[in-house]
């Protein structure tokens, strides 16, 4: 432009609006005639940009604009570019409805950061300190976690949303550690977490709030400061005897299943043996049975082959052997068989 190259070696300003303006209405021949005219230029500029300023507006990627015109509820506008009637006759309110805001009970942020510091006061302690199902005094620190799902309902339905959920939410948690005890809340965080974000839901959906509980969580479960010396030793008791259970458990896990083992064997083995004498007795009969079939059949062969039989087993063990003749009285040795001589060979 004209103004970027000052042969002075200064660079100018762009050039005066109302000098243009003035410029411009004497280029049309208005000259000292003409500066109502120049002025009512100006006003009419002015008009314009004013315009042109306050008729456009964006909203942000996950925001939501609620639109009110002459102050009265008249749409709910997505994130861009908009056109709204100037002059006031248009309001816009912009929410956003993706981040999710923290608000914290028993405790305050005071410097956030990789290592967040906390502090507690007066005013978190009354928060915080609560009365359980069995008369022991609690020290319960939480968070809510929320983000504004609805901005119409979020900016008219309730006149402090943010103040209305701790309230709630303080009322919600006192009544669940009120109704349970002092173990119960200690060692069952999740189930509390639980039943507490589900009726904070349900009491907010019912206001018509316009929020949607993304979290409920107990941070800090402790006694009070005055008693914790006293809770440090009963929990350590409680720990000492889950120690002395489970390793009593482990023993009775190593020592009783060897037993039953043991014992499980043994019957068995006798089972086993009696199963193997009633069988052998069952074949003892049922050859005993056959002999004396064959027996009354034909007696003298019967009889003559156990007589054999039973020589076949005998003779093998006997160590000498003696042949007496029936009508002999008295027992001389005929054969010295199975002996051997001075030089080891067996007599024949």
């Amino acid at each position: 432009m004209a103004w970027d190259n000052n042969p002075g070696g200064q660079q100018e300003g762009p050039p005066d609006l109302p000098a243009m303006i003035k410029k411009a209405g004497d280029s049309l021949g208005l000259g000292k005639g003409g500066k109502p005219l120049f002025w009512l230029i100006g006003i009419i500029v002015v008009i314009v940009i004013i315009l042109a300023y306050t008729a456009f507006y964006t909203i942000p990627p996950g925001n939501r604009g609620v639109l009110l015109r002459f102050g009265k509820y008249s749409s709910v506008v997505m994130p861009g570019l908009h056109f709204k009637i100037p002059f006031g006759i248009d309001t816009i309110f912009k929410v956003h409805t993706e981040q999710v805001d923290t608000e914290s009970f028993g405790f305050r942020s005071v410097r956030p950061g990789i290592r967040t510091e906390y502090e507690k006061g007066t005013v978190t302690e009354r928060e915080s300190l609560m009365l359980t199902g069995d008369l022991n005094v609690i020290d319960v620190e939480w968070i809510v976690q929320f983000r504004r799902e609805d901005p119409r309902k979020y900016l008219f339905n309730v006149r402090d949303p943010v103040m209305t959920i701790r309230d709630i939410s303080e009322s919600v948690n006192r009544r669940i550690v009120g109704n349970r005890s002092f173990d119960y809340v200690l060692q069952n965080r999740e189930e509390v977490n639980r039943m507490a974000q589900e009726e904070l839901q349900k009491i907010l959906d019912e206001y018509e709030t316009g929020v949607r509980i993304v979290n409920m969580r107990l941070q800090n479960v402790v006694p009070p400061d005055p008693v914790k010396g006293a809770f440090n030793e009963v929990n350590e008791a409680q720990q000492e005897k889950e120690r002395l259970i489970n390793e009593a458990q482990e023993t009775y896990n190593r020592k009783i299943p060897k037993a039953k083992g043991t014992a499980e064997r043994t019957i068995n083995g006798a089972r086993g043996f009696a199963l193997e004498r009633v069988n052998r007795a069952k074949g003892d009969v049922a050859r005993f049975s056959a002999v004396l079939k064959e027996y009354r059949n034909a007696r003298e062969v019967t009889k003559q082959r156990l007589y054999l039989e039973a020589y076949q087993m005998i003779l093998p063990n006997a160590r000498k052997i003696y042949i007496i003749d029936s009508e002999q009285r008295g027992l001389l040795p005929l054969l010295q068989l199975n002996e051997r001589d001075m030089k080891g060979d067996e007599v024949q």
